[in-house]
C-alpha cells in the first residue's frame, strides 16, 4: 500500500469482525515501530500482544470502552523510560512522549496496510492495567490498541480540518509565506 493512500485512510475502529487475524501480521505491525525516531537512540516503548479473552475483558473494564473486549487482540504499549530520563534528564519525559507517539504512529500506518484496524485508547486506570498484565511499578503504560477486522470498513470518512488553520509561515498565526508585496515594489 501506498504511504499516502495508508496515512489517510486510516481511522479508528470501534467495532470488530468475528474473524481472528494472524497473530504474525499483528508482529510485523510491531516491528514498524522500530524504527520511529528516538531520542540518543534509547529506545523506550515495548510492547504486550493480548490474546487471552479474560485479560483482554480486564483491560476493557480498566478502560471503561466495552468495545476493547469484541478485539481477538490486544496490543498494550509501555515504555521504560529509565535511560532516557537519565540521559536528559527533565526534557526526557516529553521525548518519552514523542517517541512512543512516534512508534505507535509507525503501528497505525502498518495496521492499516496489513488491512487490520485498531483504536488508540489513552484513558484507563493505569494500575488495574498494570495488574491485568503484570507490569511493574517503574514502567509507564501509555496505550491499549484493540486489534481486529473492521466491521464498518466502507464507512463515510469523517471530514479533516483544513491545512489553513493549522499551518502558520516564519511565526506564529501568521497566515502567508511571503507579506503582500507593497506597490512600487
Amino acid at each position: 500500500m501506498e504511504l499516502n493512500k495508508a496515512i489517510q485512510n486510516r481511522h479508528s475502529t470501534k467495532r470488530f469482525k468475528d474473524k481472528k487475524p494472524d497473530w504474525r501480521d499483528i508482529i510485523e505491525c510491531i516491528d514498524a515501530t522500530r524504527y520511529a525516531p528516538m531520542a540518543g537512540n534509547n529506545f523506550t516503548p515495548q510492547f504486550i500482544l493480548v490474546d487471552d479473552e479474560k485479560i483482554i475483558q480486564k483491560l476493557a473494564e480498566a478502560a471503561q470502552q466495552n468495545f476493547i473486549s469484541e478485539a481477538k487482540y490486544v496490543v498494550v504499549v509501555c515504555s521504560n523510560p529509565s535511560r532516557t530520563l537519565n540521559a536528559y534528564e527533565e526534557r526526557g519525559e516529553m521525548y518519552v512522549k514523542q517517541q512512543v507517539g512516534a512508534s505507535i504512529q509507525n503501528f497505525l500506518l502498518k495496521i492499516e496496510e496489513a488491512g487490520l484496524s485498531t483504536c488508540w485508547v489513552g484513558e484507563f486506570v493505569d494500575e488495574q492495567v498494570k495488574r491485568a498484565l503484570k507490569i511493574p511499578a517503574k514502567i509507564y503504560v501509555e496505550a491499549i490498541l484493540p486489534v481486529g477486522y473492521d466491521l464498518d470498513k466502507k464507512r463515510e470518512k469523517k471530514p479533516k480540518i483544513d491545512i489553513d488553520r493549522i499551518l502558520y509561515f516564519n511565526k506564529y498565526d501568521n497566515k502567508k509565506m511571503r507579506p503582500p508585496r507593497k506597490l512600487g515594489d
